[in-house]
């Protein structure tokens, strides 16, 4: 199974471990199934591994962010969103998680963005609980 985990959720899983984001990012350590992400997707969670409250949680400094989205690069399914073109009308921001859904063909967007569940009714998007109970 090929999926797009959004950012908040990678994030949530690992700041929180124990929580159903964590417990989806260990299944997805242990191969249960495959994540796609974007270039775009990785320069986000760069930037915000970098933001105060997070560096304060997590204590990683420059050299441990940039390992980790090393790491996400080798691991995930990176894919080109050059000729893919899509809005999220209330949060353009959320567009490139949407359009790494539609470029791959991935199975499921897992996200708990409000605006992004709004389009489950054409998108295959599941909140990080659906998304466990899948697994």
């Amino acid at each position: 199974m090929r999926v797009v985990l959004d950012t908040n959720v990678l994030l949530s899983g690992l700041m929180a471990p124990e929580g159903t984001p964590g417990r989806i990012l260990a299944a997805w350590f242990e191969a249960r199934f495959d994540v796609v992400m974007s270039i775009e997707q990785l320069a986000e969670i760069g930037r915000v591994l970098g933001y105060p409250k997070i560096h304060r949680k997590l204590k990683w400094d420059e050299q441990r962010i940039e390992q980790f989205i090393r790491q996400l690069y080798l691991r995930a399914e990176v894919v080109d969103l050059r000729s893919t073109s899509v809005e999220v009308p209330r949060d353009p921001q959320d567009s490139p998680i949407l359009a790494a859904l539609i470029a791959s063909g991935a199975e499921a967007l897992v996200s708990g963005d409000r605006d992004l569940l709004e389009l489950r009714a054409k998108y295959p998007i599941q909140t990080p609980a659906e998304f466990v109970r899948r697994l």
